[in-house]
């Protein structure tokens, strides 16, 4: 059977259609199942467009996803898990099968003319904190079926062999303003489907990006081919992820992989078009570059050819805020320290909580501008560290590449993907003590649950619903003063009149319309646990008073209603670094003090606060008021 080719031109057309911006801001109720609406539709059913369907469908969304392909991804493309992905998808629940199947990888090796120049573990402790310490290595097929078969139980299915065509906003189309049309089928019939919100994540050529925004500008190219295979080798590091150079005849990355094969990644010196480069030339190349070491290919499952443009969109969404672009529509690169898949995922996650909060019309316009805000960054910082990074690998200087991967390294990992300060993330910066900083996300630590003596990884500990989470850290519950402060401080938030308990009533007035999606699974992990006192925002009490020393019914309401996430602050000996929660997150809590910290739905870290405990709990509620009503609102009636 010959193997399966990817191909690519270097840049689409641009599509002929215009797009009519003439719809106002503001979310809108939810959709119907009524045939050709929807809330969000998703133009691109790769990891993507994907993630993006799987948490806007738990969160109880109803969304369409349009795919031009007959079927998902068989082999090849897209295969680097990063560590910050594997905690993502372990918190959606999609991880176990990957992790089971995949490949994990741990060190980096680095050879120069048929010798070895360097060996370095590949995420060194001393560098970055990380619960998962590797890189897990699966095909783009494994990545997609875990998000199919999530989708599945939830009642979800990909519109295949649909291919978009174009789309138009008008404020006419009443609450469905987005009017999208696609070709289905070999007969190409037109469909017409009505949404609130179209993504495109339909690639690196997306039409979506190309019918509403300015081409992406090029920062450099390079020519690669790539071969999915069992090989027959004396390589020494054939296990090991390994970048060979060679000064005659260019470079290689190879990638151990699943079933006993072996990826290359090989880069081209000469310029050539990559028409002109077929398998077997690859192949040829890549002896060359691995010699005086022989290779050969018992089999080959992929084989892919295509030029790289390092580029960043302009834009990330259009004016009216109904059409947006994730994943590679928006940036692509080289995929030289396996970034693309890892950074388009989490674009969709920060899209996706947004886009369930506007649909439900609890969104300010500012929330969803936050999207280009904070991915825009990423993605220019991808492309500005892909140039550097690339040119390192081409350079050949075993020294400098690993030097540059050091300075690096949390970037690569997913933990260094940081956000700037804005509506989202602010703090005083005198609050900075620990590792938790807004805008970043939390780095690995464990607590004991009160409830069953479990002792859990607190940042994954509590599932992806769509809700904000706010930690209390208290230090002595037999104080006084800290119980008086927690008392006032629930009393607060709980008052009808505050505005997160307002906006905690329309939320939940929301949900009981339009309800979540659950899964058979669910029936283990008891969603309904993190939802008693709001389903909005999941309150967690992180302590170090003994257990023997208070009982989860004599805590003030918004905690006694939370019995799942009542913490014990008394196992650092499991911690990657020795440390309790609060030492590593807030730093050392001094006598008297309560920290408050809230957690975004995508598990960035929104605002940091600390309170003397002889002061008022009401200021500590009035500060959530505060922080929420900036991009919250109640629905329009």
């Amino acid at each position: 059977m010959a193997p399966y080719i990817a191909e690519s031109d270097t840049e689409m057309a641009n599509a002929a259609e215009s797009v009519n911006v003439a719809a106002a801001n503001g979310g809108l109720p939810l959709g119907t199942d009524t045939d050709g609406t929807c809330d969000v539709c998703i133009v691109g059913a790769g990891p993507s467009g994907l993630m993006l369907a799987t948490v806007l469908t738990r969160f109880g969304v109803h969304t369409e996803i349009l795919d031009e392909r007959p079927d998902q991804t068989a082999v090849g493309r897209a295969d680097g898990i990063q560590p910050k992905t594997i905690e993502t998808f372990r918190m959606l629940g999609v991880a176990d099968e990957l992790m089971r199947l995949g490949i994990k990888i741990y060190d980096i090796c680095i050879w120069r003319d048929g010798k070895r120049v360097g060996r370095e573990v590949h995420y060194p402790d001393s560098i970055v904190d990380l619960l998962e310490p590797y890189i897990l290595i699966g095909h783009q097929g494994m990545i997609e079926k875990a998000f199919l078969d999530d989708l599945h139980q939830r009642g979800v299915e990909v519109k295949r062999s649909h291919r978009f065509s174009s789309c138009q906003v008008s404020e006419s189309q009443g609450p469905y303003p987005v009017e999208v049309h696609s070709q289905f089928n070999v007969t190409q019939e037109e469909k017409i489907l009505r949404a609130n919100y179209v993504v495109g994540c339909d690639g690196a050529h997306s039409a979506v990006r190309n019918m509403i925004f300015d081409s992406p500008r090029t920062a450099g190219s390079s020519i690669w081919g790539v071969l999915d295979g069992e090989l027959d080798t004396n390589f020494p590091d054939i296990w090991s992820k390994s970048v060979i150079f060679s000064e005659e005849h260019g470079s290689i990355l190879i990638i151990p992989r699943e079933r006993n094969m072996t990826r290359f990644y090989i880069e081209m010196k000469e310029t050539a078009s990559s028409k002109d480069l077929g398998q077997e030339y690859v192949m040829q190349r890549a002896r060359e570059i691995l010699s005086p070491y022989r290779v050969e290919w018992r089999s080959v499952e992929w084989f892919g050819k295509y030029q790289v443009a390092q580029k960043v969109a302009s834009k990330f969404m259009d004016p009216t805020q109904r059409i947006f672009i994730g994943g590679d529509a928006s940036h692509s690169h080289s995929p030289k320290a396996a970034q693309g898949m890892n950074t388009s995922v989490h674009d969709t996650w920060n899209l996706g909580w947004k886009l369930n909060l506007a649909v439900r019309g609890l969104a300010k316009p500012v929330l969803l501008q936050t999207y280009e805000e904070e991915r825009k960054k990423i993605g220019q910082d991808l492309i500005d560290f892909d140039y550097e990074h690339a040119n390192q690998i081409a350079g050949g200087d075993a020294a400098a590449l690993a030097e540059n991967f050091k300075t690096n390294i949390r970037f690569i990992c997913g933990v260094g993907a940081e956000y700037g300060f804005n509506v989202l993330n602010n703090m005083a910066e005198e609050a900075i003590r620990g590792t938790a900083r807004p805008g970043c996300t939390l780095t690995p630590t464990k607590a004991t649950r009160y409830y069953d003596a479990n002792p859990v990884d607190v940042h994954l500990d509590i599932p992806i619903l769509g809700q904000f989470r706010v930690y209390t850290f208290v230090k002595d519950l037999t104080s006084v003063g800290e119980r008086s402060f927690l008392d006032s401080f629930s009393k607060a938030l709980l008052d009808p009149a505050s505005f997160v308990s307002r906006v905690g009533a329309a939320a939940a007035e929301s949900y009981q319309k339009t309800s979540r999606k659950s899964s058979k699974e669910e029936v283990y992990t008891r969603p309904e646990r993190y939802t008693s006192v709001s389903e909005l925002i999941t309150y967690a009490m992180i302590t170090s008073t003994d257990k023997s020393l208070f009982e989860i019914a004599e805590l003030p309401t918004v905690f006694s209603q939370s019995p799942w996430t009542v913490y014990l602050d008394d196992v650092p000996h499991l911690d990657t670094k020795g440390q309790t929660c609060t030492q590593k997150w807030l730093g050392e809590l001094a006598t008297g003090d309560i920290g408050l910290m809230v957690v975004r739905p995508d598990g960035y870290v929104g605002t940091i606060h600390t309170f003397r405990a002889e002061g008022d709990g009401k200021q500590a509620a009035q500060v959530l008021d505060g922080y929420f009503s900036g991009f919250l609102q109640l629905p329009h009636a």
